[in-house]
């Protein structure tokens, strides 16, 4: 097939989604066309088959924002056309699935199908705000397949938009090829102590990660246990949660290492990972740990429950209780025995339910039962 992946090309879960899993179809020989205003962060090497077509943003006098909706549609109907695509995949509600339908529109008549893939905030959060409730539904509704990465985020579709399309589920995937990871000594010596347990966070830092409930949880620990968090990503709370940190006189214990696109490499030195959210449509960043073998602590919010199994794989605490995270925290790091082993049913998980060969097969099926309509 001749699949087009519209994805926002910044840090984020929906944009990493997108971008392995056109690598994934390119691999198994569909040829693949992003269409993004930027190149997509995981896109970064030279791959057969994928194709980038950057959407020109008009800059004009007249318009205060550039209106990039019109643009990504001008440029979808120009690769459809050009490259004779069988399809269009957009992954976020808002604007890629209006800019979709306007693009079927302007091809005049023609039955072009376009999928929507949800990934969470374009529904829980953009997409409930009532300026743009209406035309998030409409533009659900439009599609020719709706796809969500979750049983919580379908249900909270439907209960919000009232949705009379069926949705289908298929989860986010591991991004990359499940190796073991080999504990890297060398580096856990660039940002810890031998005696310093490593913990972890991965996110863009917005109001909802909840990230300055992570300086108090550690407050808590440092008690009880030596720890170096590494704090991995950016965005509006970075700033407020380093300045908790030296508000407390924790600093030492915090390493703000920003936007990273090695996450293995962080995550082969990672001993817990540490999710507190306020919600979570699926929670990639906590799939990545446990692929790698590391216990996760997130919240019960959303669909961490669908990934993260509380006593199995991690813990799930309820959201904003720094007390029983901290709990948590201090369990594992005394107990290397329940560590390990908690690592190790995670990454069994994450290869029996969410491993690449199981999930993208899902999208290939979905996209010719769709095509077949």
């Amino acid at each position: 097939m001749k699949i087009g992946i519209t994805c926002y090309p910044t840090y984020g879960g929906s944009g990493v989604v997108a971008t392995e899993l056109g690598k994934r179809l390119a691999e198994i020989c569909h040829e693949v066309h992003f269409i993004s205003y930027a190149l997509p962060y995981r896109l970064s090497t030279f791959t057969s088959n994928i194709f980038f077509h950057e959407v020109d943003i008009l800059h004009y006098p007249l318009f205060e924002y550039p209106p990039y909706s019109l643009s990504l549609a001008a440029k979808m109907v120009e690769v459809i056309e050009y490259h004779e695509l069988d399809l269009l995949h957009v992954h976020y509600a808002i604007p890629h699935a209006t800019s979709a339908y306007l693009a079927r529109q302007m091809l005049q008549g023609k039955n072009f199908k376009f999928i929507t893939t949800l990934h969470g905030t374009d529904i829980t959060l953009l997409g409930s705000d009532p300026s743009f409730y209406k035309i998030t539904k409409f533009s659900i509704e439009q599609s020719s397949g709706i796809t969500a990465v979750s049983d919580f985020l379908k249900i909270e579709t439907e209960k919000v938009f009232n949705i009379n399309k069926e949705i289908e589920i298929i989860p986010n995937f591991i991004p990359f090829k499940i190796i073991w990871p080999e504990k890297k000594a060398e580096l856990r010596k660039n940002f810890a102590q031998d005696d310093e347990a490593i913990i972890t966070h991965i996110s863009n830092f917005r109001p909802l990660k909840r990230v300055t409930d992570i300086i108090p949880i550690i407050k808590r620990v440092l008690p009880h246990k030596k720890v170096k968090v590494l704090m991995v990503g950016d965005g509006p709370d970075r700033y407020t949660a380093e300045e908790q940190c030296r508000n407390e006189g924790i600093c030492d214990h915090f390493i703000f290492l920003g936007k990273q696109e090695n996450i293995r490499e962080i995550l082969a030195i990672t001993d817990i990972s540490l999710f507190p959210s306020s919600s979570e449509s699926f929670g990639l960043a906590s799939l990545e740990s446990m692929a790698y073998g590391i216990p996760v602590i997130t919240s019960n919010a959303g669909g961490f429950v669908e990934v993260n199994q509380h006593g199995i794989t991690g813990y799930t605490i309820n959201v904003g209780d720094v007390d029983a995270f901290a709990d948590a925290i201090i369990n594992l790091l005394s107990d290397k025995q329940l560590l390990e082993r908690m690592g190790k049913n995670g990454a069994q998980l994450a290869q029996d339910k969410f491993s690449a060969e199981k999930i993208v097969p899902m999208y290939v099926n979905y996209y010719e039962k769709i095509l077949s309509v």
